[in-house]
């Protein structure tokens, strides 16, 4: 995973610190598992987690650190074709799971074209999971570097098709799909996801690998509120939106600042809290003022008591491939706020009953459905109740989501023969 791990890490770094807590906690039927977590890190060094379970830090071979002023972003990757700590440390492994497209998979690619090729003894079982829209957040971040950088404006409308937005998002598309198909077993993220990757490889070797929920963390709390409101100042006499995610156009975090402010024109009285960092965070506290409470990346444990001290979940992304903060909302009963035909509706029995969405997804339809919200408070708790029963019904545990659905794929990529193997 070439992401850098820290405290500010995003939801894609957060989900494989759950899958390696239930793996270490792991006792099921059948044969179990050593695992290694490699990821990005300041300074290199072992986390153990249990005697078979640990995340390994690497320093990245070409940081995109330096570039995060200029696109806005808050993920740093390895940009490099190649890493050669990792190179002899794969080799000790016999599944290789992948969970990205820079550095570290490109180098598991080589090693993978190697033994292919018979320079190396033995080629191991390939995983893929997507985890990240990385084209559609390619092609934002560099829409946000041209805006900044007027020198550069000369790239866009130079490539044919399109803008450079969208030839860095069709080279980005490429590479995934390269690595799709090399891989011996592919885990989506959503069931919409399917059919776009079976057109890649063979339907059997994909399936769904789902996201968890940690329902004794993420659960209502009627002392959230009060909290909350002696830690951060945000008023106890309105309602509170909330957002959680970066604080910029690849969530639309913006798009949500203008629905609040069109409310606030029309006489509404609502408080916007984000949780999150981002380019667009001075935009946002300048266009609502004393109505936003900025807070910034928050822990897991603190982030519980403010979903659940907050009154509505709004989320207009539309790049999330499945949107874990969705489900941490409604397990804590808030009513939740959706683009209608994203990818994060997936977490709704029933949409329009557990959760609401938004089909004029402009500000102005924003303002309209989060109006309706705020200003019926027995819509609020009637749809949160929902929220919440079909979190504890139908949204699975990251201990389900391990074992149902990557130990077994896990097992089968470690069994396949090299001769059975297609590239």
């Amino acid at each position: 995973m070439e992401l850098l791990r820290n405290g500010a890490s995003g939801g894609h770094v957060k989900c494989w610190e759950h899958f390696a807590e239930a793996a270490a906690r792991h006792t099921g039927p059948g044969a179990g598992i050593d695992l290694t977590v490699y990821v990005l890190g300041e300074r290199e060094g072992v986390e153990p987690l249990s005697p078979r379970v640990r995340f390994v830090s690497l320093r990245p071979v070409l940081s995109t650190a330096a570039l995060m002023p200029a696109v806005g972003g808050v993920d740093i990757v390895d940009l490099a074709p190649f890493h050669p700590g990792l190179s002899r440390l794969l080799p000790r492994h016999d599944v290789w799971h992948l969970t990205h497209t820079f550095a570290f998979a490109s180098t598991a690619a080589l090693l993978v074209r190697r033994a292919d090729r018979g320079r190396t003894p033995a080629r191991p079982g390939v995983v893929g999971s997507l985890h990240t829209d990385v084209p559609a957040l390619a092609s934002v971040y560099l829409k946000q570097m041209l805006g900044r950088t007027p020198a550069l404006a000369w790239m866009d409308g130079r490539f044919p098709g399109g803008g450079a937005p969208e030839a860095v998002a069709w080279l980005a598309r490429r590479r995934r799909d390269r690595l799709i198909r090399m891989c011996d077993r592919v885990l989506v993220a959503s069931p919409n996801d399917r059919a776009e990757i079976t057109a890649l490889t063979d339907p059997d070797r994909v399936s769904q690998l789902r996201r968890g929920i940690d329902r004794e963390r993420f659960r209502p709390d009627p002392w959230a509120r009060g909290a909350l409101a002696r830690a951060h100042g945000v008023p106890v006499d309105r309602p509170l939106i909330l957002f959680v995610g970066r604080v910029d156009a690849s969530k639309r975090a913006l798009l949500l600042a203008e629905a609040v402010d069109r409310m606030r024109r029309q006489g509404h009285a609502v408080h916007l809290l984000m949780v999150g960092t981002g380019a667009d965070r001075g935009r946002v506290a300048e266009l609502l003022g004393p109505d936003v409470t900025l807070l910034g990346p928050q822990p897991q444990e603190w982030l519980a008591r403010v979903y659940a001290g907050c009154d509505v979940f709004a989320f207009p992304s539309r790049t999330e491939t499945v949107g874990n903060v969705v489900a941490e909302a409604m397990a804590c009963r808030l009513p939740v706020v959706l683009p209608a035909g994203a990818r994060t509706t997936q977490w709704l029995a029933g949409p329009g009953r557990d959760g609401l969405v938004v089909r004029h997804d402009d500000a102005e339809g924003w303002a309209q459905v989060l109006t309706e919200l705020v200003t019926r408070p027995e819509l609020r708790g009637v749809v949160g109740e929902r929220a919440v029963a079909t979190a504890r019904h139908r949204h699975p545990t990251w201990t389900q989501v391990f074992a149902d659905d990557l130990l077994p794929v896990w097992h089968e990529a470690a069994a396949i023969r090299p001769a059975t193997r297609r590239m």
